[in-house]
């Protein structure tokens, strides 16, 4: 029996266990990975984080690398080894939660070795959990190579060939970037153009400096200014959007509406050429493993800033869990301190 155990170990985990820790409460930390930061080194190997290192500080112990850098993935993850082993955190790897429910005021977890049993529970899985391709998908020929941009490491992974990458949010024309530079085939993108992007710096500070100056990552998302950021589209940071789509092999064919075998619909013309496809299509959120859980229509738990309408159980690491701020890895530590304080008058 413990009093809290927390279910995910990437930042928004991390930070929980941090101010739990300070307030000297018993819990344990579960994983599915078999590593600490393990979300981050299973994506592409060019990625890199949009915030500088000064926006980057879990509580207690800052990100080790200078002012102004730009993280890649290895450095996200061995910050998150330093920061779990610094501490000492009480963390079980290689343990998948299939099932939690609760009987007589106490939680049950379910894993494939037993069951863990806590007063409370925080859950801290994130918000990406299942890959998202659209229907058509599975019209399409084998012998084409398909893969979610949660599995895209690198352009090696695909065959010699034209490519069709689709998605365009920030990991699609990410993905366009690299493909299109490295690949001299004709690259076709499905999503968007007329999408806004922003520049990592602007006028010797970075974006996020200006983004704190101006209070753009503290509106709530209840606020008059937070309901209409969270409801615009976000622009892309950091990747020159227009500089990518004027490349010569780069060919925008709008959405993509259709397949069957080798063909490929999509809104500006058929292609029949395609050897590759990188769907970065998103993801679609699974809490249906929490029984008696009361579900958004989007398909998010129910909450105030990360209290659920069940007793005991808490969420982390959402996106607009309060704030914009709440998705970026500095920004965790605030919502992190708060659900703290809450759980604490609650006890």
């Amino acid at each position: 029996m413990k009093d809290f155990i927390i279910v995910g170990a990437a930042q928004a985990g991390l930070a929980m266990a941090y101010y739990l820790q300070q307030n000297n409460q018993s819990f344990l930390m579960v994983d599915k990975e078999s590593e600490i930061g393990a979300s981050w080194l299973n994506r592409w190997d060019s990625l890199k984080l949009f915030t500088p290192t000064e926006f980057n500080h879990l509580p207690g112990l800052d990100f080790p690398a200078p002012k102004g850098h730009y993280p890649n993935k290895y450095e996200v993850a061995e910050y998150f080894k330093t920061y779990a082993n610094h501490f000492n955190f009480p963390i079980e790897l290689n343990t998948l939660i299939q099932k939690i429910y609760k009987k007589d005021e106490i939680f049950h977890l379910k894993h494939k070795n037993g069951v863990y049993q806590a007063k409370n529970v925080i859950i801290a899985t994130g918000p990406f959990h299942i890959p998202y391709t659209p229907p058509c998908a599975k019209k399409i020929a084998d012998e084409i190579c398909q893969m979610h941009s949660n599995y895209y490491q690198n352009p090696k992974q695909l065959k010699a060939g034209n490519a069709l990458v689709v998605g365009d949010g920030d990991s699609g024309f990410q993905i366009l970037d690299e493909v299109s530079k490295q690949n001299q085939h004709t690259v076709y993108f499905s999503g968007e153009t007329n999408i806004k992007s922003l520049p990592q710096e602007i006028l010797g500070k970075t974006l996020w400096w200006w983004f704190t100056k101006t209070g753009f990552l503290s509106f709530s998302k209840n606020s008059f200014i937070g309901k209409r950021i969270s409801n615009n589209r976000q622009p892309v940071i950091g990747t020159n959007v227009k500089e990518i789509l004027n490349r010569e092999n780069v060919i925008p064919v709008g959405r993509t509406t259709d397949a069957d075998g080798k063909r490929i619909e999509t809104e500006l013309k058929t292609l029949e050429d395609v050897k590759n496809i990188v769907w970065a299509t998103g993801y679609r959120p699974n809490f249906e493993w929490i029984e008696g859980l009361e579900l958004t229509h989007e398909g998010y738990p129910k909450h105030h800033r990360g209290v659920s309408t069940m007793k005991g159980l808490y969420f982390i690491g959402l996106p607009w869990l309060h704030t914009r701020g709440s998705a970026t890895l500095g920004g965790i530590k605030k919502d992190a301190a708060y659900l703290v304080k809450k759980i604490q008058k609650k006890q």
